[in-house]
């Protein structure tokens, strides 16, 4: 399988912070970033990201429920489903560093959208934070969809393994980039090569050298280039695994 360009797995183009859509889009393509995938967190930011997705070549859409918005619960986003521009489930997860749903109603939606996955033979979009012990619970219950993306990836050497030991790919995103993150890295070096996405999720966690910025697709380079320094592996090298493993974890993005 061949590939081109950069991916960035997990992007939110409906919030550019002000900047205008064609310039945040017009740098990623400059940057050589030739594939996004534009992810829903709700009933509106789903219907923005298929409008987005639907309108311009490269960028794909996913319907999900983000534990965040747990409370509205997951037959809000039905209707998007059969969307053509849908291509995964998700973000969905549990976060119980914020709390911002019940913790229970989270565990609720994170489960049916398992099963959504698993109906839809959909790749599933995961979110998870400070909750791995409940997460792996709930997969332990449901069951892991054949194609399983931990996104933003932020667990140890440990949580990786058992991530790994389910069959999912671990997506990383600028805070491999920051010093401090050592856990992080030491995940990061353990990963194998075709288990290993590149995401931004701009607008947030601008990697270094752009930290405390609104993040943007483009600086998906600077994750891959962090990865690649980790893995003493070269840029190029990590670009074309990361880009070929995108194509499978999402295989509605081979041509």
């Amino acid at each position: 399988m061949t590939t081109a360009g950069y991916t960035d797995t997990h992007c939110h183009l409906y919030d550019t912070r002000g900047a205008d859509l064609s310039d945040v889009l017009a740098g990623a393509r400059a940057a050589g970033v030739t594939t996004m995938i534009n992810v829903g967190c709700d009933a509106a930011t789903t219907a923005s990201a298929i409008e987005v997705a639907a309108t311009h070549d490269g960028i794909y859409a996913t319907a999900g429920l983000h534990p965040h918005e747990a409370k509205f619960g997951v037959d809000t986003i039905l209707g998007y489903l059969d969307d053509p521009n849908v291509i995964a489930i998700g973000e969905c997860g549990l976060d119980y560093y914020y709390d911002h749903s019940p913790r229970d109603v989270q565990r609720t939606a994170f489960a049916a959208q398992i099963q959504l996955a698993h109906e839809r033979q959909l790749p599933l979009v995961v979110h998870t934070r400070d909750a791995w012990s409940d997460t792996f619970d709930v997969f332990a219950a449901e069951g892991v969809p054949e194609r399983t993306i931990f996104h933003c990836f932020t667990g140890g050497p440990d949580e990786a393994t058992r991530c790994l030991d389910l069959g999912a790919y671990l997506s990383f995103s600028g805070i491999v980039t920051f010093k401090t993150a050592t856990e992080l890295h030491a995940a990061a070096q353990r990963c194998p090569e075709h288990r290993l996405l590149a995401e931004t999720d701009s607008p947030y966690l601008a990697p270094v050298p752009h930290r405390g910025r609104t993040n943007r697709p483009a600086y998906v380079t600077h994750v891959v280039e962090a990865l690649a320094t980790l893995r003493q592996a070269t840029t190029e090298s990590v670009r074309e695994s990361t880009t070929r493993n995108a194509r499978l974890a999402f295989p509605a993005l081979c041509p």
